[in-house]
């Protein structure tokens, strides 16, 4: 290819080159629309990480059994690591959304559950409730959250767990 030795002329070409090659990058980045959600639609999302309770409780060693343990293995109480699998049900005015029972990932079933649920719903006013089993060792959901809500278009309502503050909305 012959080279332009003339200085202006190359300036010029290589401007027309960017031009045209800015110019497609504007076009593709806006002008492409792309609609997740319809103008009365919005989004439910339940997302948390969560260790259920221990199967069995902790239990005391007596002296003999501590006798026969090794002396860097001495602990006065014995846990299991075992845990319950986490059981959560979501329902949005009065119609179950979710359901879902995790068992407890890891060798020893001791590993913490992750909770990920996304579905969209109609904007506007529901009620919304979530309940959470993770124990074996009791009767019925121990964790409970009950609320009315108005979710807007086009916007996402987070549920998040927090073993101390319990549910939260966002």
């Amino acid at each position: 290819m012959p080279r332009i030795s003339n200085k202006p002329l190359r300036y010029l070409l290589q401007a027309i080159n960017y031009t045209v090659f800015i110019t497609l990058i504007w076009y593709f980045a806006t002008a492409p629309s792309i609609r997740i959600l319809d103008d009365n639609e919005a989004v439910v999302t339940i997302a948390f990480a969560h260790a259920g309770e221990l199967r069995e409780p902790c239990r005391k060693l007596s002296s003999e059994e501590l006798a026969e343990l090794a002396p860097n293995m001495r602990s006065a109480e014995k846990c299991p690591r075992e845990r319950s699998s986490v059981t959560i049900e979501a329902m949005l005015d009065g119609q179950v959304v979710y359901s879902e029972s995790l068992q407890p990932p890891g060798l020893f079933n001791d590993g913490g559950v992750d909770v990920y649920f996304s579905r969209k719903v109609p904007a506007g006013k529901h009620r919304f409730e979530v309940k959470m089993d993770d124990s074996v060792r009791k009767e019925g959901f121990e964790h409970t959250f009950s609320q009315d809500i108005d979710i807007k278009p086009a916007r996402i309502m987070l549920v998040s767990f927090d073993s101390d503050q319990g549910f939260m909305i966002k």
